[in-house]
Formats: C-alpha cells, structure tokens, sequence
C-alpha cells in the first residue's frame, strides 16, 4: 500500500503528467462536448468512435495534401461531418435504429480508413508548440495548459461555443425541447427530427475536429488503431457528467488523467503489468458508468425515435 501511495505521489509532483492528461483530455473534451448537444436533442449517437477516426484519417489527407495543419484540421471536420450526416440521415429520416446504425458506421469506417491508410499513406507532422509568456510558467500546470500544439488552444473557443449554442440562441432551447418532449415540441412547430439530425451534425464537426487534433496536435502520425476508443469514453464522459457540458468536461479530465497515469507510472521506473496498465482506462469507464447512470437524469426522450402522430 505504501508503495501505491508513492507512486501515486510520484505521478502527482510530475510535469510531464499534467501534460500528457491534458492531451489526453482535451482529445476526449472535443467529442463530448459534441456528443453532449446530440444526446440533449435525444440521439444516443454511438457513431462518435467512427467521427473521431474519419477526423484524424481527413486530418492526415488534408496536411498531405495541403501541407497546412489548419487545412488539415478543416478536413478532419469534414470528414466528421460526413459520419454524422450519414448516422443522421439514416436514424432520423429513414428512422433505422440508431444504435445499429451507430455500430455499422464505427466498423464501415474502420474498414474505409484502414484500406485507404494502405493505398495513399499520408504523411503527417505535428503542429508547433505555442507558449502563452506568464501563465505557462505556472508549475505543474502551466506547461499543461497553456506549453502546447496550437491546435490545443481550440478548446477554449469551442467549449464555451457549443454552451453558449445550446443555452443561448433559440436554435439551442429548440434542441433541447426535442431531447426531453418531441412531442410537445412538434404541437409547437419544431421540425423534431431536424433538430436532432443538425445536432448530430454538431457532434460529427467537433468530433472531426478532435480527429485533426488527436493526429496533428499530438501523435503525428496516422494509423488505423489511433482512436483506440476514445470515442466510447467521450460518450461515458457525457452520462458521468449528468448530460451537463461542465461535468461531462470533468469526466474528460478524469479520464485523461487515467491515461496519463497509466503512461506516466512506467516511465518514472515503475513496473507493473502492462495488460493490467492497458486496461486502466477501461476498467474506470466501466465503474463510472456503474456508478453514475443509473444516479442522474438523462434527457427525457434520449434513444427514443420521433415518429409524428406515434407517442
């Protein structure tokens, strides 16, 4: 036990740890804050693990061809944005079963990128370091948050864009009247599966866009594996945080912070079991699901198709 508490001491007082859960966070940060408005217009959109990949696969095209990170990010909010339009059309047009439909774009994007990956082989770079003077000398967290990759920088403008568009324009009240009473909502003339299918599209753009991030702001090279779930914990981080935008944002920091411990541990001379290592971050995601789901409320409606005239 005193050996766990040294090593937990250790990561704590570690630089490098803030730094990698940072990263890690804000990967995670940008899919769930999308996922977040989907799940609040009522689509349980399962399909994020796919968005994320076609982010950072467009990413990857985009800077090869390009040679602009910028461009790059673009493209993997393109690409995204193709994912959700797809899961939209089919689950809120075609009114197919979202879940399945989720679970076939996850596998045909997989696919997709990995045959794609072997014929073109993009080349990729990571974005330039941007420090912000004063507050990156803050120890321990400065480095975190403000020594990183510009495309980090992003966060900060699209958190509080996506609050401020659910909570603050009409366009946002009408999203979330479609997550809790679509049928209220119809009487009152919202086009319900529109909502819900422009909310989708919202969280295939911001899950483009941690893509980009995820390739060209932190690992700087593309392979078919490099998602590795990030996806399902964004959309846990969004039921640990009660489908509120702040504590889905701590779920991410929790997460994040997981997986730089499980990253860290080694590379301050710990040795321990790299499978069970491995499965730390999952293994946490399973206990706040656990915990959680069943202690907070979700959106009225949340999975449940909207069919006019059927209640």
């Amino acid at each position: 036990m005193a050996d766990l508490f040294s090593a937990v001491w250790d990561v704590l007082s570690t630089e490098t740890a803030y730094t990698a859960a940072a990263r890690f966070a804000v990967v995670l940060a940008f899919v769930a804050a999308g996922e977040w408005i989907a799940e609040r217009a009522g689509t349980l959109n399962i399909s994020v693990e796919g968005m994320l990949l076609a982010g950072a696969f467009s990413a990857a095209m985009g800077y090869h061809l390009t040679g602009s990170v910028a461009a790059g990010l673009v493209f993997g909010m393109a690409g995204g944005g193709v994912v959700a339009t797809v899961q939209a059309e089919m689950s809120h047009r075609l009114t197919a079963d979202q879940f399945v439909v989720g679970l076939t774009l996850n596998i045909l994007v997989l696919g997709v990128v990995g045959f794609l990956h072997s014929e073109l082989k993009p080349s990729t770079r990571t974005a330039s370091v941007v420090e912000i003077p004063v507050l990156a000398d803050i120890p321990l967290i400065g480095p975190a948050l403000f020594a990183q990759p510009w495309p980090f920088y992003l966060i900060y403008l699209v958190v509080p864009l996506l609050g401020w568009l659910l909570h603050r324009t009409r366009w946002g009240l009408e999203v979330r009247s479609v997550g809790e009473s679509p049928q209220a909502a119809d009487v009152s003339g919202i086009d319900v599966n529109r909502r819900r299918r422009q909310a989708i599209l919202v969280a295939g753009l911001a899950s483009g866009l941690g893509g980009g991030y995820l390739l060209l702001g932190q690992v700087g090279r593309f392979e078919p594996g490099i998602v590795a779930g990030r996806g399902f914990i964004a959309l846990v981080a969004v039921i640990f945080g009660g489908w509120t935008l702040r504590g889905a944002l701590a779920g991410c920091l929790l997460f994040g912070s997981v997986l730089s411990f499980r990253l860290t541990l080694p590379g301050l001379g710990y040795k321990l079991n790299n499978e069970m290592l491995s499965s730390l971050p999952f293994l946490v995601t399973i206990i706040a699901m656990a915990l959680f789901a069943h202690v907070v409320r979700q959106p009225a409606a949340l999975a449940r198709p909207f069919i006019r005239g059927l209640k």
